[in-house]
């Protein structure tokens, strides 16, 4: 293959983006729950193969475009930077260079409500997104803010950024995908329209842009771009990405498959199985303490804790 596109929903999608890394395929990757999972294997087998991991969610998409903006590795005056993330393609600014990514949620369909409302809100009021059309497991992980969780251990391992160079920022009219600030303070956004098939299409076409069939950005017609904090309390699930980046090791795979596992049962149609809304974000972090993080080498480390977790919150 050229390429390969790793669109699969889940953990799912796991052996086989790291079997095209590993022949040294370039992966157009849309499964973000692969870098979170398994971060630590697949990165180094990029670089190690050579092949070009080229991001498809909306946010990545953007910081790599951010990142290309503002030059590669060889800044003017500075010694090039060994840690740069090269199995990204087109070289990136140096990861000494930014100070901070900023990644941004929409805040999905419960941005405004009270913490008792959303802890016990319904399958069809999570599913229900005031901005992108996506597939049901996507679209309850973004009302709980789980999405931007996994996001941020993404990029993690994605860009080769600390955690404290990493944060979420609400904003719900989904314009600006992703903000990179440079230590010399200045900030590089990536606008568009909420349009999943612009950055499928930059990783698709990449090193080339071809004229697209989306929808054309209208500043004056859109008026104005809000922002705010994430509020951690009422969405809780964001504070699991900084623990994961921090403990590493099966640290993401844990966290990944214990929330896999509480959205299915979420969505459950047995009354038996189904659990609260409230219940994913506090099941994912119960696992995160029951299942501590161990080293991961090789990719059954990866599986083996995956299926720990499931378990474990199948048990509950």
């Amino acid at each position: 293959a050229d390429l390969v596109v790793a669109a699969m929903v889940g953990v799912a999608g796991l052996p086989a983006t790291l079997a095209a890394v590993q022949a040294g395929t370039p992966v157009a990757l849309a499964n973000k729950e692969t870098l979170v999972a398994a971060g630590a294997l697949v990165v180094p087998a990029a670089k190690r193969s050579g092949a070009r991991l080229l991001p498809v969610d909306s946010e990545h998409a953007a910081i790599w475009q951010a990142l290309a903006a503002a030059g590669d590795c060889h800044g003017q005056g500075d010694e090039p930077d060994t840690h740069a993330p090269r199995h990204l393609c087109p070289p990136c600014a140096c990861p000494g260079d930014v100070e901070r990514v900023t990644l941004t949620a929409s805040g999905g369909p419960f941005r405004e409500w009270s913490a008792d409302r959303i802890a016990s809100a319904t399958p069809a009021e999570a599913l229900n997104h005031p901005t992108w059309s996506m597939g049901a497991k996507v679209t309850i992980d973004s009302a709980s803010l789980t999405n931007k969780a996994l996001e941020l251990l993404e990029a993690h391992h994605l860009f080769g950024l600390p955690p404290e160079k990493l944060d979420a920022v609400v904003h719900p009219q989904s314009i600006v995908h992703s903000l990179v600030t440079f230590r010399d303070g200045s900030v590089i956004a990536q606008l568009d329209e909420p349009d999943m098939r612009s950055p499928i299409q930059r990783a698709l076409t990449f090193p080339h842009r071809l004229p697209g069939n989306t929808p054309r950005l209208d500043l004056a017609r859109v008026g104005s771009l809000t922002f705010e904090a994430p509020d951690l309390d009422r969405f809780p699930a964001l504070t699991l990405a900084e623990r994961a980046m921090r403990a590493g090791g099966t640290a993401g795979a844990v966290l990944n498959a214990a929330n896999e596992a509480a959205v299915a049962r979420f969505l459950s149609d047995n009354p038996r199985r189904a659990i609260r809304f409230g219940e994913i974000a506090r099941l994912t972090a119960a696992a995160m303490d029951a299942l501590p993080a161990t080293p991961m080498h090789t990719l059954e480390d990866c599986l083996q804790a995956d299926r720990a977790a499931r378990a474990w919150v199948e048990g509950q």
